[in-house]
């Protein structure tokens, strides 16, 4: 509880904390928005592949041009100014940068980037969580023997999450599920850019007025993004998933005890331990009763008697046995809460999570019968959605990560729900990112 009396000291030194953002899209900009507030903190450099897109981020947040018009990294370091660019590997390379923001959603530029960092000692802030579920374990591994700080980005449901299990674990509760809330039925999963916003209910107008990118917002729906999170989440935590993968019980604040405990105790768990995401709506569509759509989640057990008693003179909701009871976040604030990864990175050594092992995976898998010679088209398209496995399966199966599952030719025909493999698509051995995860694959094995 002490980082904004740390970076107040750095305001006293006449030294704060340099950092770099690479890609000023929306989570990019909730931050940017932050930082005129937040002492102690100088943006350096931004490295976005359109510096206009960039330019129009920061007025649109608020920032006025003379605030972004230095014409070089030497520039503004000595005006306190911000140097925008096109080259995400200067900002990476600049000697007074601390910490990095990795914003892009491109998994192969995080790769890239994170191990860029290990060599220039610089902290990682992962925005990219696509590139946490690719080869976040062994990216993490490369930081801390380079000695910088690997970190999920808090704003983002995963590190919310990794909080509150870390919250539970520390005050001595057994952690029986973690996840999130989510917009959920079985038919998003074949969802397709064409068919997402009448699954939203945008009309026309709406989408015409606004910036909506319908192959991202279709991968929030069809389960890819939920799939991938949870991976990460598994990954940093020790939780694991279900061997089915995420099975979205619809479930409100109040009966999070009792629907997020063991199949055994009368609950909808395959074990404890399990990350899990819930649905705002039930089955055939009503809304669910205070659902938790924008929020985190965990739930716990007393074990004991006495503990149990607490529970119950404290006021805890809890499932009629009374020995499980839950916490939860009802929103996350995106980037306008990253600032707490810059700090604690920074000014701690500390991440907001991490991976510890390869526990989850997120597979590419057939929205339709695909036949030998189509191109896979990546997360929230046509072709494939993402599938939360324990990476023992994942592994065993030979399951080709989402991350990847964009550009490649299809070697043969995929059943509609079946996964894709390595072995089902035509891939370049040589590919950096490729050559990493499958790396990844045998550290972790």
């Amino acid at each position: 509880m002490n980082l904004y009396k740390l970076l107040q000291q750095r305001v006293a030194a006449g030294n704060p904390l340099r950092i770099g953002l690479i890609g000023a899209g929306k989570f990019g900009s909730m931050y940017l928005s932050q930082i005129p507030r937040t002492p102690g903190i100088h943006l350096l450099g931004i490295a976005d592949l359109n510096p206009s897109r960039a330019q129009e981020s920061l007025r649109r947040v608020g920032w006025k041009d003379e605030q972004f018009a230095a014409e070089n990294f030497k520039q503004a370091f000595t005006s306190g100014t911000t140097h925008i660019t096109d080259d995400a590997m200067s900002l990476i390379r600049n000697r007074h940068i601390e910490v990095i923001i990795d914003a892009t959603g491109h998994p192969a530029a995080g790769i890239s980037h994170v191990l860029a960092c290990c060599e220039h000692k610089k902290h990682i802030v992962m925005v990219n969580v696509e590139a946490d579920a690719l080869a976040g374990p062994l990216l993490a591994q490369r930081a801390a023997e380079a000695g910088i700080v690997y970190s999920l980005a808090y704003g983002d449901q995963p590190a919310l999450i990794c909080e509150m299990v870390d919250w539970a674990r520390s005050a001595g509760f057994e952690v029986v599920a973690a996840g999130k809330g989510t917009k959920y039925l079985p038919a998003y999963h074949a969802s397709t850019p064409d068919t997402v916003w009448g699954y939203y209910g945008f009309s026309e107008e709406t989408v015409k007025g606004g910036d909506f990118n319908a192959q991202m917002f279709n991968s929030f729906l069809d389960g890819t993004k939920s799939a991938i999170e949870m991976a990460a989440v598994a990954n940093a935590t020790g939780l694991t998933p279900a061997p089915q993968g995420l099975h979205f019980p619809p479930c409100g604040v109040d009966d999070l005890a009792r629907v997020l405990k063991p199949k055994s105790d009368g609950g909808q768990l395959h074990h404890r331990g399990q990350v899990e995401v819930i649905s705002s709506v039930e089955r055939d569509g009503r809304p669910v009763f205070r659902d938790l759509r924008w929020g985190v989640y965990v739930t716990f057990a007393a074990d004991t008697d006495y503990v149990k008693r607490c529970f119950k003179e404290y006021g805890l909701i809890t499932d009629d046995t009374g020995n499980y009871s839950s916490m939860y976040k009802p929103f996350h604030l995106i980037g306008l809460e990253l600032g707490i990864s810059v700090a604690s990175a920074a000014l701690r050594g500390e991440s907001t999570g991490a991976p510890t092992a390869w526990r989850g995976d997120c597979v590419a898998t057939a929205k339709r019968n695909l036949k030998a010679g189509e191109m896979l088209d990546g997360e929230g398209g046509y072709t494939v959605y993402g599938k939360l496995m324990p990476a023992a399966v994942s592994k065993r199966v030979g399951g080709l990560p989402i991350g990847l599952a964009h550009k490649l030719k299809l070697t043969r025909d995929i059943a509609a729900g079946k996964p894709v493999t390595w072995e089902d698509v035509a891939f370049d051995a040589k590919n950096e990112a490729v050559r990493f995860r499958r790396e990844m694959e045998k550290v972790f094995a």
